[in-house]
Formats: structure tokens, C-alpha cells, sequence
């Protein structure tokens, strides 16, 4: 590439005859040196500015694998955390309905205990009342019989 200063060193072989004007030629060396001066500087500046920016994509892109990354971490944690909810809840569904069948066999067998003792009070009392009963009746039978006594008299 040539630069501003290689333009400024151009010198030209003078002609006698019919060449350039050496005034208008250095003139337009100056104009020419001058614009290209501010291009290459332009041009300088711009290439620190792609390195710059070419440093901040590469600094962004960075971020961004980081960010995805912490996202699929968040992801998968938000998973494994919805998983093992979800088996304590299973885990705690499962111990109540144990407890609850326990409870539910406990009542059983105490109903049935409650009914066998409802049926002994029951042979208990049909076995009062037929003593009763047998005793009414002898009582019943010794007033008859006391009552003989005293007709007899």
C-alpha cells in the first residue's frame, strides 16, 4: 500500500519540452498527499475501531455462551427440583392413604370387637331375663301355693 509519505517523495523526471507543469504536478501532489493523508488515517482508525469492536462481539458472544449455559443449568435444575417435588408429594400421597387404611382397618377391628361385646350383652341379658322370668315364675308358683295354704285353713 502506498502511503501518504511515499506520495509526498514521488518526484517526476523534468521534460523540456511539452511535459507538465512542475508547479501544477507539485500541487497537485500536495492536494493529493493531502486527501490521502486524512484516508489512511480514516482507514487507520477504522481498523482500531473493527479490532475494538471485533473485541466487544467476541466479549458479547462470550456472555451469550454463558448465559445460554446458565440458562440450560436453570432449565435443568428447575426440572429436578419439579421432579423431586413431585415425588415428595407422590412420597406424602402415599404415606396418607397407608395412614388413612390403617385408621380405617383400626375402626374395622374395633367395630367388630364393639359388636362381639354388644352380642355377649345381649346373651347376657336374654340370660338375665330368662332367670328373671324363671324366677317370676317360681315366686309366682310359691304366692300360688302359699295362697292354697291359706284357703285350706
Amino acid at each position: 500500500m502506498i502511503t501518504p509519505l511515499d506520495i509526498e517523495n514521488k518526484r517526476f523526471a523534468k521534460q523540456m519540452m511539452n511535459g507538465y507543469s512542475v508547479e501544477e504536478v507539485d500541487e497537485f501532489l500536495d492536494e493529493l498527499t493531502e486527501d490521502y493523508t486524512k484516508n489512511y488515517k480514516d482507514v487507520n482508525e477504522l481498523k482500531v475501531k473493527v479490532d475494538e469492536l471485533n473485541n466487544s462481539l467476541a466479549q458479547y458472544r462470550t456472555i451469550e455462551s454463558t448465559l445460554q449455559n446458565t440458562l440450560v443449568m436453570a432449565q435443568t435444575t428447575a426440572e429436578e427440583v419439579k421432579n423431586v417435588a413431585k415425588q415428595k408429594a407422590d412420597q406424602i400421597v402415599e404415606d396418607a392413604k397407608s395412614n388413612a387404611q390403617k385408621k380405617v382397618d383400626e375402626l374395622n377391628s374395633e367395630i367388630l370387637i364393639k359388636q362381639k361385646e354388644l352380642e355377649d350383652i345381649k346373651k347376657q341379658f336374654d340370660i338375665y331375663k330368662a332367670k328373671m322370668e324363671s324366677l317370676l315364675i317360681s315366686q309366682l308358683e310359691l304366692l300360688k301355693d302359699v295362697n292354697k295354704d291359706d284357703t285350706n285353713y
